[in-house]
């Protein structure tokens, strides 16, 4: 039987490019795909309403194994609830139901926080990016080479995202609220999330775990992007719940 493909899909301001240590890992042994949303990794920009189907689009026509990303893995859950059929799984990493604070919400991004957020936008986007790169890679004890090599191998510096990419992926975060949808969601489904999470805090993932019908929850030491500073764990893990909760596993 054929194993269903790993689609991973990256976070805002990012691109496929994040997944080069998975793509390393799964790509000789399984179907491997990374694609990049409207307005990244040179992907041409869409309107905000057409960047769900777009997505589809990117999809091959069986069921796959979801790998979302903060941003990315909002969008799976909207998926998820839209396109139930499209997935066979669904792994969240670093991400949440609701990225901006509400008063019932108490795992979001402040007002404060936000506003300054698109108001960096709209005057230096290029540094406004690389502040939020070193902000994702916060919670992990790593040394400067480090740090830089991971910036080095993980950016795609040929293809910057593009100010309406941008933009529309801001508006997503600052308007999706998936909450009320998640107990409907009966794929099996894995949260990953870093105790450290300087930027989604990790109350979101035990949210998520607790809603989600079907949820294996793990907790790794590390920040915002446990894939890229402790890629060998992520892997590993991520391949041991395919083979475990999968129907037709990963060979």
């Amino acid at each position: 039987m054929k194993s269903p493909t790993l689609v991973f899909v990256h976070g805002w301001g990012q691109s496929a490019q994040t997944w080069h240590a998975q793509m390393d890992y799964f790509g000789e042994r399984h179907h491997v795909l990374a694609v990049n949303l409207p307005g990244h990794g040179g992907a041409p920009d869409a309107a905000l309403e057409t960047w769900e189907d777009a997505l589809l689009a990117k999809l091959p026509s069986e069921p796959v194994v979801f790998v979302g990303w903060s941003l990315g893995g909002m969008l799976g859950q909207r998926l998820a609830t839209t396109h139930a059929a499209r997935l066979a799984g669904l792994v969240l990493l670093s991400t949440t139901p609701r990225f901006r604070l509400r008063p019932d919400w108490e795992y979001g991004c402040t007002d404060e926080v936000f506003e300054r957020f698109r108001d960096s936008l709209k005057t230096d986007a290029p540094r406004l990016l690389d502040r939020f790169f070193a902000l994702m890679l916060q919670g992990d004890a790593l040394d400067r080479k480090q740090y830089l090599g991971i910036v080095r191998t993980a950016i795609d510096r040929r293809h910057p995202a593009s100010p309406d990419g941008l933009h529309c992926g801001l508006q997503l975060l600052d308007e999706l609220d998936l909450r009320t949808d998640l107990p409907g969601i009966s794929l099996p489904a894995l949260v990953v999330h870093g105790a450290a999470d300087t930027v989604t805090p990790v109350g979101a993932a035990h949210y998520l775990a607790a809603q989600l019908p079907a949820a294996t929850l793990r907790i790794m030491q590390a920040g915002h992007a446990p894939h890229l500073t402790q890629p060998l764990m992520f892997n590993e893990l991520l391949e041991e719940w395919c083979q475990n909760n999968i129907s037709t596993q990963l060979r």
